[in-house]
């Protein structure tokens, strides 16, 4: 079917939820707020209450410090809503690139450090009894546009010298095992899929239990560095004194914070009809490819095929809406070849925008000129992954340690 004739399917299902995401129908994806009324002092502010800041509240109020989360909306309803929530240790930018940019031991370092965050993550859901819909999966990055079987080869072979769980499939074993026809892939073991709204809400509920304190709708005007902390006032003109300020706003920096060098990107989502179990495809790994623009895709647990891609520059909210009709039909349309499944159909429709840097690690790192904060910049497609780092950095920052690993997420590198 052509992109106009996806674009007939959108407009025929009452505008596909009206453009919210799948995850928005969630169960159990809210969390108990409280309205900030008066000035009040606090160990550790967070700020978001998305993964990222609910997984840092639930680490940091699990190792004991007082915590309070702050969010100018409802908990979880910000780009965690848009995420499609594959949890890979595999980055955006490949393991060869990735050492001609920063060094190949460097590389190394941020590779390995992802495989272990996704491990961690799948420890701390089950010490907590996160309620994530958790399933582990294999990933399979598919030759395209940008890599073909040649360079996904010769990424493996690197992979492997490094000791990542990753090995080449040329065409004849991939077409065998997954009935996909391209030249070649990679599969990896360490990936997983999951409910990023019922994650998100869990582990803010689980710090709740330790004592944490989410205010929602709480809006951070001004922030101010104090003498031994943090100041953050409100749109109301209440204040939150802090000896500690996590930012964890990923790319919706708050103003009068400087802004590190990345770039906004838009995305766009479709999540299909449930399907019978046996109509997807084997195995159920995550797939992505080595294209420009890159789809990918995964399944859910009530079995729809969940595709994300069509990356652009487009940072407007309101074009990035609008053109969420166009960019799910050429979606649609590229799952439909990529399986041979011509009669799938599109449920939902969404749009998001992510922090995309030179390097396409996150940015985790000190506010300059604000002693005591710390901002987690969210980038790139490994959003939750580097969230789960993000939160460890975090729990040292606060006991005044230093992660061993914190240089590699300070921005641009030589």
């Amino acid at each position: 079917m052509t992109a106009q004739g996806g674009g007939k399917i959108l407009a025929a299902k009452k505008d596909l939820h009206n453009g919210r995401s799948l995850w928005f129908d969630s169960p159990r994806r809210t969390v108990k707020t409280r309205r900030l009324s008066r000035d009040l002092t606090c160990e550790i502010a967070v700020v978001g209450g998305g993964i990222s800041g609910a997984l840092s509240a639930l680490t940091l109020s699990a190792a004991g410090h007082e915590v309070v989360v702050v969010d100018r909306r409802a908990p979880g309803t910000g780009s965690t809503l848009a995420s499609t929530a594959m949890i890979q240790f595999e980055l955006d930018t490949p393991l060869m690139e990735l050492s001609d940019k920063i060094g190949s031991q460097k590389a190394t370092r941020a590779y390995r450090r992802s495989l272990k965050a996704v491990k961690d993550l799948a420890t701390l859901f089950k010490s907590h009894n996160i309620d994530s819909c958790w399933q582990d999966r294999q990933a399979l990055y598919l030759a395209g546009d940008a890599m073909g079987s040649r360079a996904l080869r010769q990424e493996a072979d690197a992979r492997a010298r490094i000791g990542l769980p990753s090995h080449y499939l040329n065409k004849a074993a991939l077409s065998q095992r997954f009935g996909i026809e391209r030249t070649g892939a990679i599969l990896s073991d360490g990936s997983a899929e999951l409910d990023p709204a019922r994650a998100s809400a869990s582990c803010l509920r689980a710090a709740q239990k330790f004592g944490a304190v989410v205010l929602a709708p709480c809006n951070i005007a001004t922030v101010e560095a104090l003498k031994g902390g943090v100041i953050l006032t409100t749109d109301k003109g209440c204040t939150i004194t802090a000896k500690k300020v996590i930012f964890a706003t990923g790319y919706e920096v708050i103003k009068g914070l400087p802004r590190e060098a990345f770039e906004i990107i838009s995305s766009w989502a479709i999540a299909t009809q449930s399907l019978p179990a046996n109509a997807l495809w084997p195995e159920r790994c995550l797939l992505w490819e080595a294209s420009d623009p890159y789809l990918y895709a995964r399944t859910s647990i009530d079995n729809r095929i969940i595709v994300g891609g069509e990356d652009s520059g487009l940072n407007d909210p309101q074009r990035r809406l609008d053109a969420i009709p166009a960019k799910a039909a050429v979606l649609l349309r590229k799952i439909r070849a990529l399986l041979g499944k011509p009669d799938l159909e599109i449920d939902y429709a969404w749009a998001g925008a992510f922090a995309d840097s030179p390097t396409g690690l996150p940015i985790i790192k000190d506010v300059p000129g604000l002693p005591g904060a710390m901002a987690i910049l969210g980038c790139g497609g490994n959003g939750i992954t580097f969230s789960m780092i993000a939160a460890q950095i975090a729990q040292q920052w606060a006991a005044g340690k230093k992660d061993p690993d914190w240089d590699l997420f300070q921005g641009i590198m030589p």
